[in-house]
């Protein structure tokens, strides 16, 4: 089920010359794209004791980091300088935390129909959504570290179907 990419692949993102450049879509079919991400951030357990509590002071930080998480995905093509804009069609994320260690977690699944992946807006949006997190909780905990943040799963288009090893 899952492919790994091929070392020896060429890497579209160049050209003949040896140039950064976009990608040409336009003869690729539509497909329908998806792709799961995740990341966590570890703070104190007592900042994410007032996070469960909704005691932070700034609001509610998870509604701020699901909408952050969502506008991100939205803007990656003005982030990342090769992406193409997409029409997503779903962003849903998800926090959940753990105690040992005291972290939360962000996981956002992404879709569309398109002619390339959305693996880059699932990765942005989690990356957000936990940056926005430490906006809204550095007042409290300025020794927040967040991490983790990587692929679990993509489907769509020519490579087909990855997903991480547990």
């Amino acid at each position: 089920m899952s492919q790994e990419p091929s070392p020896n692949r060429p890497l579209t993102h160049f050209n003949a010359r040896g140039e950064a450049h976009m990608v040409a879509v336009t003869d690729k079919p539509v497909t329908e794209r998806r792709a799961r991400a995740e990341g966590a951030i570890r703070m104190q357990t007592s900042t994410l004791e007032r996070l469960r509590e909704g005691s932070v002071g700034k609001g509610d930080v998870l509604a701020v980091a699901r909408i952050a998480a969502i506008q991100a995905a939205k803007k990656t093509a003005d982030l990342i300088p090769l992406a193409h804009p997409l029409a997503l069609s779903a962003v849903d994320v998800e926090f959940a935390d753990q105690d040992d260690p005291a972290q939360l977690l962000c996981r956002v699944d992404l879709r569309c129909s398109g002619q390339t992946g959305v693996e880059m807006e699932a990765l942005t949006a989690v990356s957000v959504a936990l940056l926005t997190v430490y906006d809204m909780c550095k007042a409290i905990d300025r020794g927040m570290e967040i991490g983790s943040v990587r692929l679990l799963e993509k489907s769509g288009g020519r490579s087909g179907h990855w997903r991480r090893e547990p």
